[in-house]
């Protein structure tokens, strides 16, 4: 009875706490759904509790959200082409010059597609995108109004149809038809951005008739005869006529002329807008010759804006700082006040502020290491921020800063401004493909310069081809960095990178790569590897790399080949490259001869020497004759090449006797007309 009584205790025991807990659970979540704010205040009262999450009803997340998510978890291919050539690996681009080539046609075909469909729309008006996406439509380009009005011009002048614009302007006015004032301004903007008409096909000029033309365009204005032949013809010339007018005539290098409008638009008591005076302040070092001139002229812009309640912007202080820049020592003095007022204005300094004070304190020569301290300065305010362009001098920011690690041989700044080139999104600030490969360019170069081996082949992996296209003097660089390390066994490798890269041209960089080799004694292996090479370099020179044009061999590669050649214990092809010095009017050093013997001797190949000998002989060195001497001492020959040699022999002698009684000739004759001299 006592066991069944236990049982039944224990059974009814745990009923009762499952119960109770399950009863907790729900008065819980109902005490936490019906103030959850309590709850938390509650929490944050007791000390050592862990804080709470509270989960949102509601999450508002970005359109790209989820491409964020899978581009978070991918990084970078360090061994692959920028993503717009990998469609089609076949053209995938070497050189910056195929790069180019190739981004071109990328470019122009996306034109001619953009050309079909707007030339024809009416092909391409069915609609597959649910819903509708309209910038997939086709856009009208073509005007839609025949007759000449107003409203034609109006459509013309925002297609940008600045020919048909200006000519349909001049039919308004022949047909006695009155243009409001601000259609006009509207034209005067156009004509001020795009001031040339289009070309009509004609014989290209040469460099000197294009400046002259250039020179021709300036004086008179560039070509804004018609702009300011619209701008005469105005009734009511107001503010904004007077801006464009001048706007155009900086742009297009009439300067003078600007100034000029400037003081009469002053007379007619009209106020100028913030844009043209930055035209006028970054036009002012063409208009004065001394530096003080032009920064009396620079400050009597900026009181004019003061006097006229004008509000400077950031283009403003830029335009001031680039102006600066060609004012010599003053700037300096300057331009550091210039920053003062900036900051003091609230205005938030661009990379093209920063990228024009390194202009003005830092100057290639002596006196660089002055900059160090500005350059400091400037990578210290810029690190840890992300920049969006504000200025079209912002691309240049970067390009300079690493000219001026580089010729101040600083890597730790050059490694501080790499860091900041990848906060955010500042590497779109880098600009074109073409500024890119300078300052990756030389980057490399400075850390080719200043870095062990190990560093230099991690920046070179990371960024070839990824980045950019090394030029050869980068890859020189990258030899002289082996050279200086001692790592010469991987020149193979570096040769195979050249060749892909397309660099296998250069005779410089060939030839680079075989003195390399050829200068010491390695490990057989090692050997192996660099005959192996210089017989690729061989292949480079008779059929050329890649359907280009064969190099010429000179003395030094052919010298260069040969050596390495022997150096491995390949008689029979260093013989090969012995036979290239004649049939390219070559000369092989004494030197490199002695050693072909020396390697003859080794492999036992007597026949090989007695030819050597015979090579020296057409050349009519005069080491001829003791080649044979040592040839003769050193192997065993049979009869017939004895006789050869000592005909050889007998032949060096005689064409050393002959030189040397010519040499005591002209000794004599020199000393006998020195005595005449002393006679008279």
């Amino acid at each position: 009875m006592a066991a069944p009584c236990v049982k039944a205790g224990l059974y009814i025991h745990t009923r009762n706490r499952l119960v109770l807990h399950k009863l907790e659970q729900v008065w819980l979540r109902r005490n936490f759904a019906a103030s959850s704010t309590l709850s938390q205040h509650a929490t944050a009262s007791k000390p050592g509790s862990v804080e709470e999450i509270v989960i949102p009803k509601k999450k508002t997340w970005d359109k790209v959200a989820i491409l964020k998510s899978l581009a978070s978890t991918v990084s970078r291919d360090r061994t692959a082409s920028d993503y717009m050539f990998q469609d089609d690996p076949y053209l995938t681009p070497k050189t910056t010059t195929e790069f180019r080539m190739y981004s071109l046609a990328l470019e122009s075909g996306r034109s001619a597609a953009k050309y079909v469909i707007s030339s024809y729309p009416r092909f391409f008006q069915k609609d597959f995108a649910e819903p509708h996406i309209p910038c997939l439509m086709p856009e009208t380009v073509e005007p839609q109004i025949e007759e000449v009005s107003e409203a034609a011009l109006v459509e013309r002048i925002r297609l940008r149809k600045v020919g048909v614009a200006v000519d349909l302007y001049d039919q308004l006015l022949q047909a006695g038809s009155a243009v409001s004032t601000g259609v006009t301004n509207d034209l005067l903007d156009l004509r001020g951005i795009w001031m040339r008409l289009r070309r009509e096909k004609s014989v290209p000029l040469g460099r000197g008739a294009r400046r002259r033309a250039r020179t021709r365009r300036a004086e008179c204005g560039g070509t804004t005869t018609t702009q300011r032949g619209i701008f005469r013809l105005m009734e009511e010339r107001n503010e904004r006529a007077y801006c464009a007018l001048i706007r155009g005539m900086v742009k297009y290098g009439a300067h003078r002329k600007a100034f000029d409008t400037y003081t009469d638009m002053l007379n007619s008591r009209l106020t100028a807008d913030v844009h043209t005076f930055n035209a006028l302040i970054a036009a002012a070092p063409t208009v004065r010759e001394y530096y003080s001139e032009r920064w009396d002229l620079i400050t009597e812009m900026l009181s004019s804006m003061e006097k006229q309640r004008v509000k400077p912007n950031l283009l403003t202080f830029n335009a001031v700082l680039k102006s600066l820049r060609r004012c010599g020592t003053l700037g300096r003095t300057q331009a550091l006040q210039t920053l003062a007022e900036m900051k003091a204005l609230s205005i938030e300094p661009s990379l093209a502020t920063y990228f024009h004070l390194l202009g003005i304190f830092y100057k290639a020569g002596p006196s660089a290491r002055s900059a160090t301290k500005i350059i400091q300065e400037v990578i210290d305010e810029v690190s840890g921020k992300s920049f969006t362009v504000r200025d079209p001098d912002d691309v240049q920011f970067f390009i300079g800063a690493m000219k001026i690690c580089l010729d101040l041989k600083d890597m730790e700044l050059a490694y501080r401004l790499h860091r900041v080139l990848g906060e955010g999104h500042n590497w779109r600030l880098l600009g074109e493909r073409y500024q890119q490969s300078m300052y990756y360019g030389r980057f490399f170069n400075l850390i080719c310069m200043m870095e062990n081996v190990d560093v230099v082949l991690k920046w070179y992996r990371d960024l070839i081809p990824s980045h950019f296209y090394p030029t050869s003097h980068g890859l020189r660089d990258l030899l002289q960095a082996l050279d200086t390390d001692n790592r010469l066994d991987l020149l193979p490798q570096i040769w195979r990178d050249i060749k892909q890269l397309y660099h296998a041209n250069k005779p410089e960089l060939v030839e680079e790569v075989l003195a390399l080799m050829s200068r010491d004694q390695h490990s057989a292996e090692l050997q192996d590897s660099f005959a192996d090479c210089a017989l690729d370099v061989k292949k480079v020179f008779d059929q050329g790399d890649g359907g280009r044009t064969a190099l010429q061999w000179t003395s030094s590669a052919l010298s260069h080949t040969t050596t390495i050649l022997l150096q491995a214990h390949r008689t029979r092809e260093a013989w090969a490259m012995l036979q290239l010095f004649q049939r390219n009017n070559r000369v092989p050093a004494e030197a490199l001869l002695e050693e072909f013997v020396s390697c003859a001797r080794g492999s036992s190949e007597p026949q090989l020497a007695v030819e050597l000998v015979q090579l020296a002989n057409c050349f009519s060195l005069p080491a001829t004759a003791q080649l044979a001497k040592r040839v003769e001492q050193e192997f065993q020959l049979n009869p017939e090449q004895k006789k050869t040699l000592s005909e050889l022999e007998k032949h060096g002698d005689s064409r050393d006797s002959g030189s040397d009684s010519d040499s005591s000739g002209s000794d004599s004759d020199s000393s006998g007309s020195e005595s005449d001299r002393g006679k008279e």
